[in-house]
């Protein structure tokens, strides 16, 4: 019986965060068969240690835990880290979904799913984390709003001098918005992965972006809702 090729030495690089031995096992097996390396912890301090000793490229995280849950594990990451995070979970509330979004996650999925729902999701976080736009696009360096400036070639953020933080997927829709200033921007082209169940996440982000960068944000100057398309960014001129 032919055995799968072990994924290559620069594939991207999986830390799996899950409590249950066999869904650790189960998953990790078959991640690496779609190509992936896998790291697995069983918490949240397993995977602070193997953080301390490997770059991984995502983070594939279960909210029921023993000790710190997966919530604040994600917000404590937040603090410092920008590392893209994938979260599971058994509980299916819109409340939680949301919970999750505001703690910085990226994706969300509920058990039980599909294992090539998960494979497919892992893909579009890390396509959007080294999403480049195409060769023949006129490309802003910089574009201003406010006090802000946004560097769309590094997608960074700052008020000022000072930096602002930012989740991949928050860093992922400011620059698309960037990219095309002034024009309306779909939710699904925001949401990154064509996928119409995601797009609804997308007003979630979207007013956790504000808060970062609006005075008010129920009545926004900068990032204005574009009705029936989408949203836009309003840049000084």
């Amino acid at each position: 019986m032919n055995k799968s090729a072990p994924p290559a030495d620069d594939a991207p690089h999986l830390l799996l965060v899950d409590d249950d031995r066999r869904i650790r096992t189960l998953m990790s097996r078959y991640l690496g068969t779609q190509g992936y390396r896998v790291t697995t912890a069983q918490d949240a301090a397993d995977a602070r240690r193997h953080m301390q000793s490997f770059a991984f490229d995502l983070i594939i995280l279960d909210v029921m835990m023993p000790g710190e849950n997966g919530f604040d594990f994600a917000v404590s990451l937040r603090k410092d880290s920008q590392i893209p995070i994938l979260m599971l979970t058994a509980r299916s509330e819109t409340s939680d979904r949301v919970r999750g979004l505001e703690a910085g996650v990226d994706d969300y999925l509920s058990k039980p799913f599909d294992p090539k729902e998960l494979s497919l999701r892992i893909g579009s976080i890390l396509r959007r984390t080294a999403a480049q736009p195409a060769p023949d696009t006129p490309i802003l360096t910089n574009v201003r709003f406010g006090d802000f400036s946004f560097d769309v070639e590094r997608a960074e953020l700052r008020q000022g001098d000072e930096p602002v933080r930012l989740t991949d997927r928050e860093r992922f829709m400011l620059k698309l918005l960037a990219q095309s200033p002034g024009e309306a921007v779909s939710r699904e082209a925001l949401a990154g992965d064509g996928q119409p169940g995601n797009e609804r996440t997308i007003d979630v982000q979207m007013n956790r972006l504000r808060r970062k960068i609006e005075l008010d944000p129920a009545n926004p100057l900068y990032l204005q809702t574009a009705r029936g398309a989408g949203y836009r960014l309003v840049v000084d001129r």
